[in-house]
Protein backbone atom coordinates (compact mmCIF):
# COMPACT_ATOMS: atom_id res chain seq x y z
CA UNK A 1 0.00 0.00 0.00
CA UNK A 2 2.69 2.50 1.02
CA UNK A 3 4.80 1.56 -2.01
CA UNK A 4 1.91 2.28 -4.40
CA UNK A 5 1.16 5.57 -2.65
CA UNK A 6 4.81 6.54 -2.80
CA UNK A 7 5.05 5.66 -6.52
CA UNK A 8 1.92 7.70 -7.19
CA UNK A 9 3.43 10.61 -5.27
CA UNK A 10 6.59 10.49 -7.40
CA UNK A 11 4.55 10.41 -10.62
CA UNK A 12 2.46 13.37 -9.50
CA UNK A 13 5.61 15.26 -8.53
CA UNK A 14 7.18 14.82 -11.95
CA UNK A 15 3.89 15.62 -13.71
CA UNK A 16 3.69 18.96 -11.91
CA UNK A 17 7.39 19.61 -12.50
CA UNK A 18 6.90 19.13 -16.25
CA UNK A 19 3.65 21.10 -16.21
CA UNK A 20 5.27 24.04 -14.45
CA UNK A 21 8.27 24.04 -16.80
CA UNK A 22 5.96 24.04 -19.81
CA UNK A 23 3.97 26.97 -18.41
CA UNK A 24 6.82 29.33 -17.47
CA UNK A 25 6.97 28.01 -13.92
CA UNK A 26 3.35 28.82 -13.10
CA UNK A 27 1.68 26.20 -10.92
CA UNK A 28 2.78 23.91 -8.13
CA UNK A 29 5.65 21.46 -8.30
CA UNK A 30 8.39 23.87 -9.33
CA UNK A 31 11.94 23.07 -8.18
CA UNK A 32 13.38 26.01 -6.24
CA UNK A 33 17.06 26.45 -5.38
CA UNK A 34 17.96 26.28 -1.71
CA UNK A 35 19.79 29.55 -1.14
CA UNK A 36 21.24 28.73 2.29
CA UNK A 37 22.70 25.23 2.12
CA UNK A 38 24.53 25.81 5.43
CA UNK A 39 21.19 26.07 7.27
CA UNK A 40 21.20 23.37 10.01
CA UNK A 41 17.81 22.04 8.81
CA UNK A 42 19.14 21.51 5.27
CA UNK A 43 22.45 20.04 6.51
CA UNK A 44 20.45 17.59 8.64
CA UNK A 45 18.61 16.38 5.53
CA UNK A 46 21.97 15.79 3.80
CA UNK A 47 23.33 13.91 6.82
CA UNK A 48 20.13 11.84 6.89
CA UNK A 49 20.66 10.85 3.23
CA UNK A 50 24.22 9.67 3.92
CA UNK A 51 23.17 7.83 7.09
CA UNK A 52 20.32 6.03 5.30
CA UNK A 53 22.60 5.10 2.39
CA UNK A 54 25.09 3.63 4.87
CA UNK A 55 22.32 1.57 6.51
CA UNK A 56 20.91 0.31 3.21
CA UNK A 57 24.24 -0.52 1.52
CA UNK A 58 26.26 -1.42 4.63
CA UNK A 59 28.65 1.39 3.71
CA UNK A 60 30.68 3.74 5.89
CA UNK A 61 30.91 7.00 3.97
CA UNK A 62 30.93 10.26 5.89
CA UNK A 63 29.06 13.47 5.17
CA UNK A 64 31.42 16.40 4.43
CA UNK A 65 29.17 19.21 3.18
CA UNK A 66 26.31 20.15 0.90
CA UNK A 67 27.33 21.48 -2.50
CA UNK A 68 23.91 22.31 -3.96
CA UNK A 69 20.25 21.88 -3.14
CA UNK A 70 16.77 22.29 -4.58
CA UNK A 71 13.34 21.60 -3.14
CA UNK A 72 9.84 21.17 -4.47
CA UNK A 73 6.49 21.07 -2.69
CA UNK A 74 4.09 18.42 -3.92
CA UNK A 75 2.57 15.79 -1.67
CA UNK A 76 5.28 16.38 0.88
CA UNK A 77 8.57 18.14 0.26
CA UNK A 78 11.26 16.66 -1.97
CA UNK A 79 14.90 17.69 -1.57
CA UNK A 80 17.35 17.26 -4.45
CA UNK A 81 20.82 17.50 -2.88
CA UNK A 82 24.37 17.28 -4.18
CA UNK A 83 26.60 16.16 -1.31
CA UNK A 84 30.35 15.90 -0.85
CA UNK A 85 31.25 12.74 1.07
CA UNK A 86 34.42 10.94 2.06
CA UNK A 87 35.38 7.31 2.49
CA UNK A 88 38.67 7.51 4.32
CA UNK A 89 41.00 9.52 2.11
CA UNK A 90 38.79 9.43 -1.00
CA UNK A 91 36.37 12.34 -1.53
CA UNK A 92 33.27 11.61 -3.60
CA UNK A 93 30.22 13.50 -4.77
CA UNK A 94 26.73 12.06 -4.72
CA UNK A 95 23.25 13.11 -5.75
CA UNK A 96 20.32 12.35 -3.49
CA UNK A 97 16.57 12.73 -3.44
CA UNK A 98 14.91 12.84 -0.02
CA UNK A 99 11.18 13.09 0.71
CA UNK A 100 9.60 14.53 3.85
CA UNK A 101 6.06 13.14 4.08
CA UNK A 102 3.99 15.34 6.43
CA UNK A 103 1.02 12.97 6.46
CA UNK A 104 2.87 10.12 8.17
CA UNK A 105 5.74 12.28 9.49
CA UNK A 106 8.42 10.18 7.81
CA UNK A 107 11.57 11.18 5.96
CA UNK A 108 12.61 8.79 3.16
CA UNK A 109 15.71 8.41 1.05
CA UNK A 110 14.33 8.00 -2.46
CA UNK A 111 17.54 7.99 -4.49
CA UNK A 112 21.30 7.96 -3.87
CA UNK A 113 23.63 8.08 -6.88
CA UNK A 114 27.37 8.64 -7.30
CA UNK A 115 28.78 11.12 -9.80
Amino acid sequence: MHNNLFTTTILILFFFSNYSAAHDGIGCGRWKPMLNITNPWVVDIGKFAVHEHNKQDHASIKFVKLLKGEQVEAIGTFYNLTIKTTNGSVDTTCWTLVCDDPFVQVRRLVLFKWF
